[in-house]
Order: C-alpha cells, then sequence, then structure tokens
C-alpha cells in the first residue's frame, strides 16, 4: 500500500532516502507538477520507473542535479554558451539536454548517448538529491500517456500499490512541464515548449531553432 507523508516532515525525508539509496521510487513535489524518482545511477531503480508508469523504454528519463558544479557527474562536453543560460534559468523549470557520461546507465537515457538534466526550483526535490547523494532520475507521476495529477492522492491512486511513498507537498504550482532545450546539437533545438518563455531564451540562444 502506497504511504502518503508531509514532505515537510522529517520522518517523511528520512524514508524517502532509505527508500532511494535501497534502490526502489518515491514520489515526491517539484517546481513543475509531482515527479517520481529514483537513483540515477541504480540501473534496476530506474527500470521500476517505466514498470511503475506504463513507459516505453525508449523514452529517456530526466535527471535532477543540486548545484550547476555537479552537471559533470551526469554530461560532458558542456558547450561555453550553456552556462549563461543555465545560471540565468536553474534553479528551475528547463532541462537541457547534453552528451551523457559513459558512467550514466542507459536505461535513463533509453540507450542514447545525450541526457536530460535540470536543477529543479523546488526544497523537497533538492533536500532529496542532497540526502541521496545521487543525481536522480525524475518523470512526471503519472501512467503514460495520461494526465499527471495534481495531488500527492492523485499520484498514488494512478501509480498504484507498488509506488511505496509520496511525500504530499500539496496542490502542483505548475500544471506546465519544464522546457527542454537540446544543447548537444549545433544549432540547439527546442524540443519542449513548457513553462519557460520561448522568447526569453532566445536571448541567450539567438538561433534556437523552434520545431
Amino acid at each position: 500500500m502506497t504511504e502518503i507523508l508531509p514532505a515537510t516532515s522529517k520522518k517523511a525525508i528520512r524514508l524517502a532516502r532509505r527508500l532511494l539509496r535501497e534502490g526502489d521510487v518515491v514520489a515526491f513535489p517539484t517546481d513543475t507538477v509531482y515527479g517520481v524518482g529514483a537513483n540515477a545511477f541504480e540501473r534496476f531503480a530506474v527500470r521500476e520507473i517505466f514498470a511503475l508508469k506504463q513507459r516505453p523504454m525508449d523514452m529517456a528519463l530526466p535527471v535532477f542535479i543540486y548545484q550547476i558544479d555537479d552537471l559533470n557527474l551526469v554530461a560532458r562536453n558542456v558547450p561555453n554558451r550553456a552556462w549563461p543560460l543555465l545560471q540565468r534559468f536553474w534553479p528551475g523549470a528547463l532541462t537541457v539536454v547534453l552528451p551523457k557520461v559513459a558512467a550514466l546507465p542507459l536505461e535513463v537515457t533509453a540507450g542514447q548517448n545525450t541526457v536530460a538534466v535540470r536543477i529543479p526550483d523546488h526544497a523537497v526535490s533538492l533536500e532529496l538529491v542532497i540526502r541521496v547523494g545521487r543525481p536522480l532520475a525524475v518523470t512526471s507521476a503519472n501512467l503514460s500517456g495520461q494526465p499527471t495529477p495534481t495531488t500527492a492522492q492523485g499520484v498514488a491512486a494512478q501509480l498504484g500499490e507498488r509506488l511505496p511513498l509520496v511525500l504530499d507537498g500539496g496542490p502542483s504550482p505548475l500544471t506546465q512541464p519544464s522546457t527542454i532545450i537540446d544543447l548537444s546539437v549545433t544549432p540547439p533545438r527546442l524540443l519542449r515548449a513548457g513553462a519557460l518563455d520561448v522568447a526569453t531564451l532566445q536571448k541567450f540562444l539567438p538561433d534556437l531553432e523552434v520545431v
């Protein structure tokens, strides 16, 4: 049975940390929608995310980090033009795609050589990354193809009893997911229009392709 605990509870955070460190999955609030996450370097935990969501294995999972200095834990060959963009929009609702490091399991990236990464602007999400001590593979807490629930109770009802814990942070602050930009290609490409204004992004990336 899924346990729902307040995200402000120290006991709940400790339980979430233990579950994530033991290779389980946990759902929690983010600065956009509720997410379900696992240690990005535990391939079996990552596979459980796909099973919970009934998500095709050929769809890569985004990765949460704590700070810009941690980007090298999951990505390499970061272009110089990326840094002003990241410093402006991180933490926040911007996901960037970059070449991945070899150690990151292919389950996270759906066999691709790139990884989607961001720093969420949410205290609970960031605390979990810090306490687990590893980047987290995180995606929206919904069944694949279904609307993302805006409450912890909705997450538990949709994902079912295989999900051990949902941290309840109240209603989702946004109904839109993060904006995704592919920085592994030239020119950079907008892969998903999300919470951020495209015109503002183009001030940092004038050649951004919008498809």
